[in-house]
């Protein structure tokens, strides 16, 4: 990982941390990543060669760094969505204090849009974490929305499991989808879309 961007990001975990301890509710946290599943994230995209990167709920920007530290590595970008404007231009402050604003976007977009105006197949990995009840309403967009071989990883599978029992049902039911749960963090959703392979990522 690039220096200037562990530096922020190490500030932003600290940060992050204590914010939240302050915050009984929960839409004034900035719920950031743990940083062993970010980390976790970061490796997935060097290691599928992801290019093209949608991610759905931005917050300040934490896991975007990790993820757009990443994607300048495999010669892709990453598109981070955001609904708050104020936690959106934070991100971009953050990204550009890390040096990586050339390969990473923030848009101020409710995901639901940002899935519906995604051309089919686009994204080589999507990244959910955005707000768990309407997940179900984003599957369609969502499965479309990969490309055969595509990855999507979605948080808090464990550690809020009531409130994404319904998408997991969706994903389960899909022949299409091949999952697992990675034990970090609060519970990271892989799953991958089956199909061919365009081997637009290089793979």
């Amino acid at each position: 990982m690039d220096e200037q961007v562990r530096v922020v990001l190490e500030e932003l975990h600290t940060y992050g941390v204590a914010h939240d301890a302050g915050k009984e509710d929960r839409l004034e946290r900035l719920r950031n990543l743990e940083p062993d599943t970010a980390a976790l994230l970061a490796l997935i995209v060097r290691a599928t060669g992801a290019r093209r990167v949608l991610e759905l709920g931005t917050s300040n920007g934490y896991s975007t760094l990790w993820l757009a530290d990443a994607v300048r590595e495999t010669g892709g970008h990453l598109v981070s969505v955001e609904l708050d404007p104020d936690r959106s231009a934070q991100a971009a402050r953050n990204l550009a204090r890390g040096g990586v604003t050339k390969f990473a976007e923030v848009l101020v977009q409710d995901a639901r849009d940002a899935l519906r105006q995604s051309a089919d197949g686009s994204w080589d990995m999507v990244f959910l974490d955005a707000e768990r009840p309407a997940y179900v309403s984003y599957w369609p967009d969502l499965v479309r929305a990969l490309r055969p071989g595509g990855l999507l990883a979605v948080d808090n599978v464990t550690s809020h499991a009531g409130e994404v029992a319904e998408f997991r049902a969706l994903l389960e039911a899909d022949p299409g989808i091949t999952e697992a749960v990675a034990p970090t963090g609060s519970g990271l959703l892989l799953a991958v879309r089956g199909g061919q392979m365009n081997g637009s990522n290089g793979l």
